[in-house]
């Protein structure tokens, strides 16, 4: 192993150690509150939790042990079934992630008719389409046998030297595979997040414009309360304009230079380096480590059930602490009181805060 399968090693363990970790948390999180799973969003995050989770158990591992011992991990028939779920776990998790930004679009476009637009029939409908959708391209690879130990990208997956003898067809089927996931989620990222911005902004607008109405009014406001309301507007709009970059910002960044690299490699003449083969690998794994994060953990629900099951496993409540520790200081102001009194007669009982 070079210095570079070293780092490339510890990045694939750090990957795997935060999916697991993060992913985990969010399908407790899932399971412990129910108004979680009454919201229609949640079945979109179980699947794309249980995509990650099944890629992290799965994929990562053998990768890592490929770049540890720098040859095939397992037999052939083992790596075709871990191919086939390479694959599918892929093509699932990007097909959820547009499914969920379709259903914030509905939710903001569409506020007073979101429910009835939206329903949890509705999303059931969509997951089955993205579990069809996945198992027609894994399953026509895997009966076609083009998947296998790939040394570009140390892993088991889609494998041009195992389809060299179909050539053309497996081209097509390649280009087809990214151009209807891939390409096909990042339109519908581009398309309804923007859409969710416009719409953020046009509200953001009204806002500002009936906040300034009410300062204008307000002569007498100070100008530090003046400045707090215009801080607070710009905030809004930097919220709104971060949350749209950050889901479509990583779909990019943790994809785009895998599928790239997939597509140059079909029609390259020239070899394509295998550290740079890892790294794409390991960005879109990467995805499986961020989406907790960017989709669940972030959201102020999460967080306030993740809050909920830290205090129950640490045995305290947030909302007695406080109150005992109130009722603690005053049964030990008492207690000096009742000293002091039993010491010194004539003097004044201590008051306590």
């Amino acid at each position: 192993m070079d210095a570079a399968d070293i780092l490339a090693s510890v990045l694939v363990l750090g990957i795997i150690i935060v999916s697991l970790l993060s992913n985990v948390v969010v399908l407790i999180c899932f399971l412990y509150d129910p108004e979680i799973r009454k919201q229609v969003p949640g079945l979109f995050i179980l699947n794309l939790t249980f995509c990650n989770l099944l890629l992290s158990v799965s994929n990562m591992p053998l990768t890592l042990i490929g770049l540890i011992t720098t040859g095939h991990p397992g037999g052939s028939d083992f790596c075709q079934i871990v191919g086939f779920l390479d694959t599918f776990l892929t093509t699932n998790s990007m097909l959820s992630m547009a499914a969920l930004s379709i259903d914030r679009w509905v939710a903001v476009v569409f506020p007073l008719s979101y429910h009835s637009r939206i329903r949890h029939r509705d999303a059931v409908l969509a997951l089955a389409y993205t579990w069809i959708h996945s198992l027609c391209f894994s399953t026509v690879a895997t009966c076609r046998s083009w998947v296998g130990y790939h040394h570009l990208y140390a892993s088991c997956t889609l494998c041009n030297v195992r389809a060299r003898a179909a050539g053309t067809q497996f081209i097509i089927f390649t280009v087809a595979l990214h151009a209807l996931t891939f390409l096909l989620t990042l339109i519908v990222l581009c398309v309804t997040y923007l859409k969710v911005l416009k719409v953020a902004r046009f509200h953001c607008k009204r806002i500002d414009v009936i906040t300034m109405q009410t300062l204008l009014l307000l002569v007498d406001i100070h100008p530090s309360v003046r400045q707090k309301c215009l801080d607070e507007q710009r905030q809004r709009r930097q919220r709104a304009i971060k949350k749209i970059s950050t889901f479509i910002g990583t779909f990019v960044v943790c994809f785009t230079p895998y599928v790239i690299t997939r597509i140059v490699e079909l029609f390259s003449p020239w070899p394509i380096s295998p550290h740079w083969g890892v790294l794409s690998k390991c960005l879109a794994y990467s995805k499986a480590a961020s989406d907790p994060f960017v989709y669940s953990l972030l959201r102020h629900q999460y967080r306030k059930t993740c809050n909920l099951l830290a205090n129950k496993v640490l045995k305290r409540s947030p909302l007695n602490s406080s109150s005992l520790r109130m009722e603690n200081t005053a049964a030990r102001c008492q207690n000096n009181s009742n000293t002091t009194n039993n010491i010194q007669p004539t003097a004044n009982k201590p008051v306590c805060p």
